[in-house]
């Protein structure tokens, strides 16, 4: 395995952040500072990062997108008997896994949250340094919203918790608008369109980073490939 790939398994960073750690000279194999990421390596190499050894195979990440039906809740357990996401995936393939929710839906909103074992990555996808974007398709009250409001999205909007950062927003239809917010707040959305004059009657998130919901049914989930992982871990761009 080439060395760039193995760390990024390993979970010391993305296979293009790997690949820079090595050309930074930060990476040693058997005792000598390797500069070349397409080194082919093992386990049985002894491969240390900044002097500390990194692990002796590869970590493998696991991380699920589910499309979250409406009334369950985006936590690993529910005092109140609720169905949970993790429940979910843990009814299919992920069973032996001990999984967490990247984030959360409130329970009445669907569409795209991701599950996994891995605390890095939930940490990068979800910390407000990052800016992940997420996406969403609202439907809301009142019919087609005015340019004033939607600028008025755009411009971010007075919330009880402060002022949010600034959305990118479509009105796809009368009452339908496409909102992409990279904050994490309690009901974000929904407060944002209830502050514009629309409340929220039904809210999707169709995207999270890089990952899109796609044609995942309503209550299946699915396991990310490497190629989908490593896309989730690049640094967001912000163009």
């Amino acid at each position: 395995m080439r060395l760039g790939k193995y760390l990024a398994h390993s979970g010391i960073a993305s296979r293009r952040g790997s690949e820079a750690l090595v050309a930074s000279g930060r990476i040693s194999v058997d005792g000598e500072i390797v500069f070349d990421p397409a080194l082919d390596v093992d386990s049985r190499n002894k491969i240390l990062f900044d002097g500390e050894r990194v692990g002796s195979g590869p970590q493998v990440r696991v991380v699920y997108a589910l499309n979250k039906p409406p009334g369950v809740v985006s936590t690993a357990a529910d005092t109140h008997g609720r169905p949970t996401v993790v429940e979910m995936v843990r009814s299919g393939a992920a069973s032996s896994r001990r999984l967490y929710p990247v984030g959360r839906l409130d329970v009445d909103s669907t569409g795209l949250i991701l599950l996994t074992d891995d605390g890095n990555l939930a940490h990068r996808m979800t910390h407000p340094s990052f800016e992940v974007p997420k996406r969403y398709i609202a439907r809301v009250a009142g019919g087609a919203l005015s340019e004033r409001a939607l600028q008025a999205l755009r411009d971010g909007i007075f919330l009880e918790d402060g002022k949010t950062a600034p959305a990118k927003v479509r009105q796809i239809a009368a009452g339908h608008i496409e909102l992409t917010i990279h904050e994490g707040r309690k009901r974000q959305v929904r407060r944002m369109c209830e502050a514009v004059g629309h409340p929220v009657s039904e809210l999707k998130r169709i995207a999270f980073g890089t990952l899109e919901l796609g044609p995942l049914p309503e209550g299946s989930s699915r396991r990310l490939n490497l190629a989908e992982i490593e896309s989730l871990l690049e640094p967001t761009d912000q163009s």
